[in-house]
């Protein structure tokens, strides 16, 4: 039962709010705009905190009844949590990095739908809100112009056919079960229906969360737009869309597994090829999600905790390494890692903060990367929590462990510590500082021994306060076991980078999987070109049969002697038009529109009297 006190937070409804905020940046002067705005994100983390599990708004939506737009449960109000407490962050970087207003409201309106996806409590609600995110994150991306135009038309396309996937796969499931449920009144999430439900629902969510094959949008898109709008980008679409594959799988499934190892391999291989700073962190993005991807997979409580952890903590620092190299592009102009070092002298509080996020991302010990992935690790892992069926993904996912230390030794070395600096320039300014150490702040306390760990740990989904209760067991990341790990992973890394520094530093690779580019473009156009040169050629085909009808039509015996002097051996007489010889005044020519809308009501009209 809600408290009566806490019942008006179900009508303070998250998504309106920031949605609200987005567009008053619009009107109100920068300051105050960028200021409402940080502060409809702060209010979200608010609310997340305050209501009560099993708060929830209940409304009729396109004549269906018990439609649920906003639910807290504990999976929702971590989500709420993480969103609105580094969008509250990434609003005052942004501010200070000189983002236009434009591009706060666009940011607020995509954080806005992507709140909204979080917070739904049913399939209806969320896949509007998806299409919206889909939306708003492109034009995001648009608004900056240049090279992020292009970049922006293929994310589109990519998040398009997506979208339509989960989109069908929505209907699919109504037409399975006859609800759009998602989550039950006892709080027991409602997965995809076996059959072509979850199979739509797993391969659309799958453009989201960057499946190996699917992901090409994703180093594609993120180094383009301003340095701004990645913060935001790296935050919401991929976390939002791995807490939406959990909703969707609940109970796990093996093959959605290792499909999250290979994705932590891929996306470090990748990684480590990069030249581009932001390409190199957008990799990662794909790497990490693997981590999540195989928590969900292996569906054990402590896996999906894990999952939904790194989720959590992939929010933070993931932002907090593109606004470190956000900042070090916004003062340097340059992009290409392999052209700055030394940096460190220049930009001490940019090199303390980026440091703050790659040991995080990293998973050492003291921060909070450590707790979660090595939660995903253990539900793996057969000597602790995992089934030998996962024996080869736990391997994987250590892979992809080694090869994030070797990814963020090489960023930090090429940019902040190899050789002086070629730049005179200064540090963050005011804002992006408070930003930068205010998330990375989160990211020390939340993985501290002993103070700070057990309070990350009762913020997820299935734990109580450091015991996983479905398996009546308590966490011990500080186990003498957990830290023999980590120091064979340091040691490995700072090895094995000693030994591929120089080769690496000459290797330029493209992913063979951005050949989906190219082939996607000249398909398109060969299609394209295909279906108009058919048109015409029916066109001609149907206009030109018309034509000899009408003609035959007025002039019948010329109709027919002209037939008879294609047979052989018969002589037929001239004879005069009946029409003296005009030409045809019939049009029967129209565009393709045109003939598209009237086959659309001749085929509408022929379903209705089927039907």
């Amino acid at each position: 039962m809600i408290d009566a006190s806490y019942e008006i937070l179900a009508y303070a409804y998250p998504p309106l709010i920031v949605f609200a905020a987005a567009l008053l940046v619009l009107v109100l002067p920068r300051i105050l705009g960028f200021a409402v705005g940080a502060l409809s994100l702060a209010s979200v983390v608010a609310i997340s905190l305050l209501a009560p599990e099993g708060t929830h708004l209940t409304r009729t939506f396109l004549g269906f009844q018990d439609i649920h737009p906003f639910l807290i449960d504990d999976f929702t109000q971590m989500m709420g949590m993480a969103l609105g407490f580094l969008g509250t962050f990434a609003v005052i970087y942004a501010y200070s990095s000189e983002a236009s207003r434009k591009l706060a409201a666009i940011a607020l309106a995509y954080v806005a739908s992507a709140l909204g996806a979080a917070f739904a409590g049913d399939w209806l609600v969320l896949v509007f809100m998806w299409e919206i995110m889909a939306l708003t994150s492109t034009l995001l991306v648009w608004q900056y112009g240049g090279d992020a135009v292009r970049a922006g038309y293929r994310y589109a396309l990519a998040h398009g056919i997506g979208g339509s996937l989960v989109l069908f796969a929505v209907i699919a499931q109504y037409a399975a079960v006859g609800s759009f449920t998602m989550v039950t009144e006892a709080g027991e999430t409602v997965g995809f229906a076996d059959g072509i439900p979850l199979l739509l629902a797993v391969l659309g969510i799958g453009v989201n969360v960057a499946f190996v094959g699917f992901h090409t949008w994703l180093p594609d898109t993120y180094p383009r737009p301003h340095f701004a709008a990645s913060v935001f980008l790296a935050a919401f679409t991929t976390k939002t869309s791995a807490y939406v594959l959990y909703r969707a799988i609940p109970e796990g499934n093996l093959l959605l597994a290792y499909m999250g190892g290979a994705m932590a391999v891929y996306g470090v291989v990748f990684a480590l090829l990069q030249h581009d700073m932001r390409a190199l962190l957008s990799y990662h993005i794909q790497a990490q999600l693997g981590y999540m991807v195989a928590g969900i997979g292996i569906g054990s409580a402590i896996g999906i905790a894990g999952a939904m952890g790194h989720l959590f903590n992939n929010v933070l620092y993931k932002s907090l390494l593109f606004m470190a190299v956000g900042v070090v592009i916004y003062r340097t102009g340059e992009n290409d890692l392999y052209k700055l070092g030394g940096l460190w002298r220049e930009m001490p509080l940019t090199a303390i903060a980026f440091a703050i996020g790659a040991l995080s991302i990293t998973a050492v010990p003291g921060f909070s990367g450590f707790i979660s992935k090595g939660m995903v690790l253990d539900a793996a892992d057969p000597a602790y929590y995992g089934g030998s069926e996962y024996q080869a993904l736990y391997w994987l996912l250590f892979i992809g462990a080694i090869g994030t230390f070797l990814s963020f030794i090489k960023l930090g070395y090429y940019v902040f510590l190899h050789g002086p600096s070629d730049y005179t320039v200064k540090d963050s300014r005011t804002g992006q500082t408070v930003a930068m150490f205010s998330v990375g702040g989160a990211c020390v306390l939340l993985g501290l021994p002993v103070i700070g760990w057990p309070v990350f740990a009762d913020l997820l989904p299935l734990v109580d306060g450091i015991t996983v209760t479905e398996l009546d067991t308590s966490l011990t990341p500080y186990s003498t076991g957990h830290l023999i790990d980590a120091l064979i992973l340091i040691t490995v890394s700072v090895i094995g980078f000693k030994l591929i520094r120089k080769p690496l530093s000459k290797m330029d690779y493209s992913d063979p999987a951005l050949i989906v580019n190219p082939t996607g473009y000249y398909l398109g156009r060969g299609t394209m070109l295909a279906t108009t040169d058919l048109y015409a050629a029916v066109d001609n085909a149907v206009v030109s049969g018309v034509k000899r009808c009408y003609w035959a039509g007025n002039n019948p015996v010329l109709a027919v002697d002209a037939t008879a002097r294609r047979l052989p051996m018969v002589d037929a007489p001239e004879r005069q038009h009946a029409d003296g010889g005009r030409p045809s005044t019939i049009h029967l020519r129209a565009g393709i529109g045109t003939t598209v809308l009237l086959l659309t009501i001749i085929l509408t009209v022929v379903i209705w009297l089927l039907v």
